[in-house]
């Protein structure tokens, strides 16, 4: 019988959601080493790891973190599949590791992440499914000098997100029975060691991903209203109902 995610190796049942105290972390043009280009250094990131098995439900609600907190959501896997298409040499050999179930080079990924967040022009960011071992988390961190706020993990067993996996229809060449099974065990022998490390210092904030998608919001909400009490101006505000007078 196949394990839940959290099963594996921890226990992170002592997390409720509760107020979060949330800071952000001042960077400057001196972090970026590789002369590709820097941070603004007036401008503060912050930024959040959401973390999941495949089929977890990650995508789904960094989408509505975007649209009630402000965030920039970045994916990991779609910054990657985006340079497979590219065509590059970089995305051939992407491509091949992940057919083969195993974790891109970090050195890839995090330039990838970097440059997303130089061209964003946001300064608060959601990044999905990253990091998604040891390597991933030390490199992000040395590059960036950056520490995540938190990290946000959904919890869902693998039966689960088996199914969700095999009954969605997005045409992705990894979401085949045999890919989705390599998946889940690369995420459980690399990703819950990056989970755990934050776990011990103390900024994992664990989610129930077995319930239905606006009742996980509801969880996921909680944990970040800090964030819309202290920046009223990342509510969305719907233009086409507002009246100006």
């Amino acid at each position: 019988m196949r394990r839940n995610a959290s099963e594996s190796k921890i226990s992170l049942s002592h997390f409720a959601i509760q107020n979060i105290a949330l800071m952000e972390t001042p960077i400057n043009s001196s972090m970026i080493q590789d002369g590709n280009g820097a941070f603004p250094g007036d401008k503060k990131i912050t930024v959040v790891f959401v973390l999941g098995g495949p089929g977890s439900g990650k995508g789904t609600q960094c989408s509505k973190i975007v649209e009630n907190f402000g965030f920039t959501h970045l994916s990991a896997g779609d910054l990657l599949r985006a340079e497979i298409k590219s065509g590059s040499e970089n995305g051939t050999m992407i491509s091949n590791m992940i057919k083969e179930g195993k974790i891109v080079p970090s050195e890839v990924t995090v330039e990838l992440l970097r440059k997303a967040i130089l061209e964003s022009g946001n300064n608060k960011f959601v990044i999905d499914g990253f990091p998604r071992n040891e390597e991933n988390r030390v490199a992000f961190e040395n590059v960036t000098k950056l520490e995540p706020e938190f990290i946000l993990f959904f919890d869902c067993p693998e039966e689960e997100m088996e199914q969700r996996l095999l009954g969605r229809n997005q045409g992705r060449d990894d979401d085949n029975i045999e890919t989705i099974r390599k998946r889940f065990g690369v995420f459980i022998e690399s990703s819950l060691p990056v989970i755990e490390y934050y776990d011990q210092k103390g900024k994992v904030r664990k989610i129930d991903a077995m319930k239905p998608i606006d009742d996980v919001f509801e969880d996921v909400k909680a944990i970040f209203a800090p964030f819309l009490a202290k920046d009223d101006s990342s509510c969305p505000i719907d233009v086409t109902s507002t009246n100006i007078l």
